[in-house]
């Protein structure tokens, strides 16, 4: 009876060993299947690996506490201003927060002299007298009905020396309002997103012919009256009795006394001329019209805006410059085939390294090493898999810093592995079973793996939060892979050698096995007599 139970509860531990292996086949699977599917099929390489430069950008602190609303605002400025060099697949991102906070700039094929200039700009907030306000087409005679309550019809037409076929950017300027800018604004298409990147400050003495920043209008304007500097303070907010939310705006003593000229006459024309852009690098953040005269440095801007809308106009008159005052920590350059190089060298020397683990482990371990080899083969691919899957969904990037890391979890992997094995030695050397040296090793040796780990994950975290750039792609694929070791190690080492140990041959202790009774000091491995064996397999 005993022998019976006893097999029986063997055959269970078997189907136990083989659930967990067929789960993480299936994590495996989903993995591949998410990636086939994703919008790319490879890892996302950083720019370091592409080529480009990254600007690393840390706020010069003074008094009180950076906000998240000035970092985002910000990241809004600065992400409009490199989308103005015309670049494809550039990444504005802060990292942290509060005044330790970064706000790193990556572009890819910009030089670095050219990011540099742009970044220590100041974008420039000005406001303007509209002169003429249309649809965001081309040649439009279409009703266009800006923020801020105003309707307008305008009617161009191009000039004999604009061809239809050219392409007119904003902001396109001009000193006057002559022909070009007359058929720059019959020829503007602002509904083409390349048309209206902004992100280049516009001369205040000019005139200019530009977009809103959804495309949905284009107006010609006339040079400024007031500039962005002439703000005091700017808040959203719904008066008091009140059900529509609206802009409050404090002038300077020079703002308020070119407030009240520009108003007074102003509000006498007729739309749209009657109205005013609100022109932030470039592009027409609103555009509302002067219904009286305002002459008290105080004026509120009302229009048909949700809350959100409200503060966000409120920002970009608040912080239409930069909101802080950023400093270049570090400017990184590298060209592609610099970064293809060090990749190159980087993955020689992973390879080199794990070419090394695994001769030992076989050397060592014997057949016992396979599993470990096994091990890391699944642990690479769920790696692979996984930089796949959140470069398509976040937009994760693989840096030659990720990949030190990736390598470096080799070595944090295998250890998992040798924790283990000699555990399940140490117990041989007692007198256990093998199957029972299995478990009671196991036992002893996940704690010493989860410790181990944990250390990782926390140095990972640390790293994480306290540095920037590309020492936090370091921390991130450390992080990520001490996790998946733990999966691979609980999912598929543990399963496997279970699955080995009721192997007859593995359990004879052969020389190949690994577990060679003269190798490890004593006579032979213990064979279980029934009651031991129904122990052992309960235990299991």
């Amino acid at each position: 009876t005993l022998l019976t139970k006893g097999f029986n509860v063997a055959k269970n531990s078997a189907a136990q060993a083989w659930r967990p292996l067929a789960t993480l086949l299936a994590v495996i699977v989903a993995l591949g299947v998410w990636s086939y599917l994703g919008p790319i099929h490879s890892p996302k390489l950083g720019l370091d690996l592409r080529g480009g430069t990254q600007v690393t950008l840390t706020p010069k602190v003074s008094d009180g506490t950076i906000t998240d609303d000035q970092l985002k605002q910000a990241v809004d400025i600065i992400r409009q201003r490199v989308n103005g060099l015309g670049v494809s697949e550039a990444e504005v991102s802060t990292q942290g927060q509060g005044n330790s906070a970064a706000i790193l700039v990556s572009v890819p094929g910009v030089s670095e002299q050219g990011i540099a200039d742009v970044l220590k700009q100041t974008a420039k907030l000005a406001f303007r007298p509209v002169e003429e306000l249309a649809a965001g087409t081309p040649a439009s005679t279409t009703t266009a009905t800006p923020s801020g309550s105003a309707t307008a019809t305008a009617s161009a037409t191009p000039s004999a020396s604009a061809s239809a076929a050219d392409k007119v950017y904003a902001p396109f300027e001009s000193d006057s309002n002559d022909a070009a800018l007359q058929a720059a604004f019959a020829n503007i298409d602002c509904t083409d997103p390349a048309v209206r990147q902004g992100g280049v400050p516009d001369d205040p003495t000019k005139w200019v012919v530009t977009c809103s920043k959804d495309g949905f209008s284009k107006y010609l304007l006339q040079p400024a009256f007031i500039e962005g500097t002439s703000i005091d303070n700017a808040s959203a907010g719904v008066p008091q009795g009140g059900t529509t939310w609206l802009v409050t705006l404090d002038f300077d003593s020079e703002g308020t006394q070119k407030l009240a000229d520009a108003s007074t006459l102003l509000y006498k024309q007729t739309s749209p001329k009657n109205q005013f852009a609100i022109v932030l690098d470039g592009l027409v953040s609103s555009s509302p019209y002067f219904s009286e005269p305002i002459l008290g440095g105080q004026a509120q801007i009302t229009g048909t805006f949700t809350q959100q809308e409200a503060t966000d106009l409120a920002n970009i008159l608040k912080y239409g410059a930069l909101p802080l005052t950023l400093d270049i920590a570090e400017v990184t350059s590298l060209s592609p085939t610099l970064g293809q190089d060090q990749l190159d060298a980087g993955l020689l020397a992973g390879a080199l390294g794990l070419l090394l683990v695994v001769v030992y482990l076989l050397l060592y371990y014997r057949v016992l090493g396979l599993v470990a080899v096994f091990s890391l083969v699944v642990a690479a691919i769920i790696t692979y898999l996984a930089f796949i899957v959140l470069g398509g969904q976040l937009g994760f990037s693989l840096t030659l810093a990720g990949v030190a890391g990736a390598i470096v979890a080799v070595g944090i992997t295998a250890d998992s592995f040798v924790v283990y094995f000699e555990r399940i030695r140490d117990e041989i050397r007692e007198g256990k079973a093998l199957k029972a040296a299995i478990n009671a090793g196991w036992d002893r040796a996940r704690r010493t793996i989860l410790v181990a780990d944990f250390v990782s994950l926390l140095a990972a975290a640390v790293l994480w939060w306290l540095s920037i750039g590309s020492v936090r792609g370091f921390a991130f694929t450390l992080g990520l892979t001490t996790l998946i070791d733990i999966a691979v190690a609980f999912l598929f080492t543990r399963p496997l050698v279970v699955l080995f140990g009721r192997n007859k041959w593995f359990s004879s202790g052969a020389s190949m096995t690994g577990l060679d009774p003269k190798r490890l000091g004593v006579t032979s491995i213990a064979v279980p007599h029934a009651r031991s064996t129904f122990a052992e397999s309960k235990g299991e």
